[in-house]
């Protein structure tokens, strides 16, 4: 008989991003590969920027609001989504997951908790950039849009996509 000991979906409790998850983003920026910040930020950062730390402690909710996967009270995983300012029906969404989380659901399960959310809030396209190396987000975006075709421009792809 083998026991299961890694934590398993069922161990996570998802809610929105709140009071002290700028924290528990920052420590979860040290379960990060390099190769997970790259297909995230687009950049060669060694961890999650400030910046975006310090945005998401902004969030209004409505425009830009974003869930948080938390197990044993350490954040595993976030999603997003941020209304484009020229189009109040279409928002960019984003994902990240903590390496040992990765390819076992979690970012599946994030939007599609995320993308309700936001269709309630009057927005119906999504778009999202995605590094043609981060097989996990061109899977997750196949399997939540089928139909969502890339247009490739160098090693990103972009995906428009409706509800």
């Amino acid at each position: 008989m083998t026991l299961l000991t890694e934590p398993t979906l069922i161990d996570v409790r998802i809610r929105p991003f709140g009071k002290g998850d700028d924290d528990r983003l920052r420590s979860m920026s040290g379960t990060l590969s390099q190769g997970s910040l790259y297909t995230r930020f687009f950049s060669g950062t060694p961890r999650v920027p400030e910046p975006y730390v310090s945005m998401l402690g902004r969030l209004d909710h409505w425009n830009r609001d974003a869930l948080v996967a938390i197990c044993d009270d350490a954040m595993v995983g976030i999603a997003e989504y941020a209304r484009a300012p020229s189009r109040p029906d279409e928002a960019e969404v984003a994902v990240l997951i903590a390496d040992a989380w990765q390819r076992r659901g979690l970012g599946a399960l994030l939007m599609r908790l995320l993308l309700p959310l936001a269709t309630r809030r009057g927005i119906t396209d999504f778009r999202a950039d995605v590094c043609s190396t981060n097989l996990g987000a061109l899977g997750l975006i196949r399997h939540t849009w089928p139909s969502a075709r890339p247009v490739r421009s160098g090693t990103t792809s972009t995906f428009l996509m409706s509800t």
